[in-house]
């Protein structure tokens, strides 16, 4: 079985244009993300699927592996969609998705985000969560919130604060959504046959897709944050996170 990840990466953004190309401790973001992700113990394979040319170059210069996607892709994981069948990935090969903006993701989530994978074979998505201990991520709509079962499956993810205590009070735990995830090469190819979800389009959040259309999402929670740039003055507090070692 082949376990690659695969870093979805455009260079246009309305809000932060050339993103994964800013330089963050002294290296493009682009390149933080794809060493973390070759260090982990599990993948054999790590490769930056863009549609831009400079992005492409840039990886080539530091020695990564990189191909050219379409423009045209609705999500990130579309354009995993694409990279993995040039890839050549057979069916129940595993294929990990990691946006470029996460320079401080942890080589431990990659591992951690496969395992419900390798156990049910008849799972087809996972991904990643952590427990929020700063109250404004739970009511800031830029971080994604995730509600699951008792199982651990993913009931709903939200730009909204959920669970909602309808009396008030904030005595219980909610969780912040990493965008990792984890597909096997058959639903990555059905997940990518869906339509756009309506409440996908809602929230912006293309996971919700998945559960529009009845499939489970398993839920693995992390004990690293990863805390994605979003904007260019994020730059500084993610270097001043790197300097302490969190």
């Amino acid at each position: 079985m082949r376990i690659v990840v695969v870093i979805p990466s455009r260079y246009g953004s309305s809000r932060f244009e050339g993103k994964p190309l800013a330089y963050i401790a002294g290296k493009p973001m682009i390149q933080h993300v794809y060493e973390s992700a070759s260090r982990a113990d599990k993948i054999s394979e790590v490769t930056v699927a863009t549609d831009d040319r400079r992005i492409f170059d840039a990886v080539k210069s530091f020695g990564g592996r990189a191909l050219m996607t379409s423009p045209a892709h609705r999500s990130g994981s579309d354009r995993v969609a694409e990279a993995v069948e040039q890839m050549g990935l057979e069916p129940d090969d595993i294929a990990i998705n990691v946006q470029g903006d996460q320079p401080m993701v942890r080589p431990e989530g990659f591992d951690a985000v496969v395992e419900p994978l390798l156990r049910d074979p008849e799972l087809g998505m996972s991904t990643l969560a952590f427990e929020i201990t700063d109250r404004q991520e739970y009511t800031n709509p830029k971080d994604c919130k995730v509600v699951m079962d008792c199982n651990g499956d993913a009931l709903y993810f939200s730009r909204a604060p959920i669970p909602w205590a309808r009396d008030g009070g904030d005595g219980f735990t909610v969780f912040k959504h990493l965008g990792v995830y984890a597909y096997t090469r058959k639903f990555l190819h059905i997940f990518n046959s869906l339509p756009k979800g309506r409440l996908e389009q809602i929230e912006k959040l293309e996971q919700l897709r998945a559960l529009e259309f009845g499939h489970r999402i398993k839920v693995v929670i992390s004990p690293f944050d990863s805390p994605e740039v979003d904007l260019p003055e994020d730059i500084a507090r993610i270097e001043r996170l790197l300097r302490m070692g969190q």
